[in-house]
């Protein structure tokens, strides 16, 4: 028995649970690091650097736009394969670009600030949606499909973990420091794990690619296209991203500039947040294991749309209390729905031609989801001269109802299979299909 367990503590770990357990060790600072420059914190330094409410939708907006250039991304791969390579340079470009972003407006006078952000995080995020190809198509190879959905449950649990940390530590150091002197302190330690992260990179394993079978540009292209259930779920989730960017990404705005909320609680709303994310990636890991994935994603939207009607409970109810069920519910219902659609991208699309399914997919919801910020700061500025009530929780209501019809009436066709049971020759069993 002893020498069992010996060999067994001595056998090298198998290539797949090497790169996962990269995979995790490098999420770890990535999260801290987008939890301190891209979470609450990110609203209120835009709100001291003076941005208005169009402004800061333009930056929420900015992911999403540049996820647009993933398409440029599956093209490089098809030339570049090393995929280990191209990924830590774009990323890794990335982070430097994005903690360069916030310490610029720093170094600069004040009412060049947001505009010197904007222009420079442009550049950062734009090597981040390109290499993300690089680094999906390479993180669907280390992970076995038969574990996916649970390792991607335990990934994340471990990382939102790491990341509630660093949002409830930041929350107490900008509360209680002068705001200058609170965001030198926050970029001077996301820089550090920026730097980390980038070293990390380079754990990951780097295993063979398969390059598509198509021979051209135009005939890769179209092969998303021609796949009729991912089209048809690609673009209703392109529209549930839409009308979730009216509302969902204000509602630090809207807790900072119009409920006047302290940072420290702030960082507690978010902590809450974070905490039902981390259940819920748990939670949805698990389901996934049993269940379809676009079965599961579909139940997720309910949870986010009724995050959003939470808000109408403000007149009724006291506020924090309020908050605090708003935020488990979104995150509950947006850490579900994220981790599900990774899975369904990488999960329900052939291997050969997965870059380009990824990049197109991506790219539409990338345009979806810059257009929703976008109409959302400038709602919520037409909003400026209504009651206040039309901007503290009309928004967020009217855009919760109209998310549970679109997810009632749309939804439920596109996502849930109507042909729910099979009945197996010969037998009394019943199997789910889709």
């Amino acid at each position: 028995m002893r020498l069992f367990a010996k060999r067994m503590r001595t056998r090298k770990p198998s290539h797949y649970r090497s790169g996962m357990t990269a995979a995790t060790l490098e999420g770890i600072p990535a999260i801290i690091l987008f939890q301190l420059l891209g979470g609450p914190f990110l609203t209120g330094y835009l709100l001291y650097l003076g941005a208005s409410s169009f402004q800061i939708g333009i930056v929420l907006a900015i992911p999403s736009m540049a996820n647009m250039l993933q398409i440029v991304g599956a093209l490089l791969i098809q030339r570049y394969t090393n995929r280990k390579l191209l990924f830590s340079f774009l990323c890794g470009f990335h982070r430097v670009m994005w903690v360069a972003a916030g310490a610029l407006p720093l170094l600069l006078p004040k009412e060049f600030g947001v505009i010197a952000y904007i222009a420079v995080s442009l550049f950062g995020f734009a090597g981040q949606a390109i290499g993300s190809v690089f680094w999906t198509s390479l993180i669907a190879d280390m992970v076995p499909a038969r574990v996916r959905g649970r390792y991607f449950g335990i990934r994340n649990t471990i990382l939102w973990a790491g990341g509630c940390l660093a949002i409830l530590v930041f929350g107490q150091i900008l509360d209680r420091m002068p705001e200058p002197e609170g965001f030198y302190i926050l970029y001077i330690v996301a820089a550090v794990c920026g730097v980390l992260d980038i070293v990390l990179f380079l754990k990951y394993p780097s295993p063979p690619f398969e390059k598509s079978e198509q021979t051209n540009m135009t005939a890769m292209l179209s092969v998303p296209f021609r796949h009729t259930k991912f089209l048809k779920s690609m673009l209703f989730i392109s529209l549930w991203l839409f009308v979730q960017g009216i509302s969902v990404p204000f509602y630090n705005y809207v807790m900072m500039d119009i409920m006047k909320i302290s940072y420290n609680w702030i960082s507690i709303a978010t902590l809450t947040q974070n905490v039902a994310m981390v259940a819920g990636y748990f939670m949805w890991g698990n389901l996934n294991a049993k269940y379809a994935t676009r079965r599961l994603l579909f139940w997720t939207l309910p949870v986010i749309a009724l995050s959003c009607m939470g808000w109408g409970a403000l007149p009724f109810m006291p506020d924090k209390a309020v908050l605090v069920v708003i935020h488990m519910l979104i995150g509950v219902g947006v850490g579900g729905f994220n981790q599900l659609m990774f899975n369904f991208v990488v999960g329900d699309t052939p291997k050969k031609e997965r870059p380009m399914f990824i990049a197109v997919f991506y790219a539409l919801t990338g345009l979806a989801g810059f257009l929703g910020p976008l109409s959302g700061g400038a709602v919520y500025k037409m909003a400026a001269g209504a009651p206040v009530w039309v901007a503290l929780y009309g928004i967020s209501l009217g855009v919760g109802v109209l998310m549970l019809v679109v997810a009632a009436t749309i939804g439920s066709r596109v996502l849930l299979d109507k042909k729910l049971q099979v009945r197996r020759l010969g037998g009394t069993g019943w199997r789910r299909s889709g």
